[in-house]
C-alpha cells in the first residue's frame, strides 16, 4: 500500500490510479464547504451573478465579514431606528407587529443597498 504522498505524487504524475486508489484520492481532497449566513450567501450570490466571485482572493473570509458587518449594522439600525415614533410600540399587539415588520424591512433594505448589492469587493 502506497502512502498519501506517494498517491499524490502519483495523481500529480498523471499515472493510472486503481479504484481503490481514487478512492482514497477523493478522501483525501475533499473539497472544504463554506456555510455563510443570510447576507453572505446574498453577497456570493449577487458575485457569482457579476461574474466577480472569482476575483475575491479570499472570498470565504470576505463572506464571513459581509455577515459580521451585516449583523452589526442591524444592530446599530435597530437601535437607531426602535426611537423612531413611526416605529416605537403602542401597547396593541397587531399594530406593535405591523411596525417591527416595518422596522425590520427598512434595515434589510438599507443592508442590501449599502452592503449586499454593491458592485465593490475585496
Amino acid at each position: 500500500m502506497i502512502t498519501d504522498r506517494q498517491l499524490l505524487a502519483k495523481v500529480e504524475a498523471d499515472e493510472g490510479l486503481t479504484v481503490d486508489e481514487v478512492k482514497r484520492y477523493q478522501k483525501l481532497v475533499k473539497p472544504q464547504k463554506y456555510v455563510y449566513g443570510k447576507w453572505g450567501t446574498l453577497k456570493r450570490k449577487y458575485l457569482e451573478d457579476k461574474g466577480i466571485d472569482w476575483t475575491i482572493a479570499n472570498l470565504p473570509e470576505y463572506l464571513h465579514g459581509v455577515d459580521r458587518q451585516a449583523e452589526n449594522m442591524y444592530n446599530v439600525l435597530y437601535a437607531k431606528l426602535s426611537q423612531n415614533p413611526l416605529y416605537k410600540r403602542t401597547g396593541e399587539f397587531m399594530e406593535d407587529y405591523r411596525r417591527l415588520t416595518a422596522l425590520q424591512h427598512a434595515i434589510e433594505e438599507e443592508i442590501l443597498n449599502e452592503l449586499i448589492y454593491t458592485g465593490e469587493a475585496i
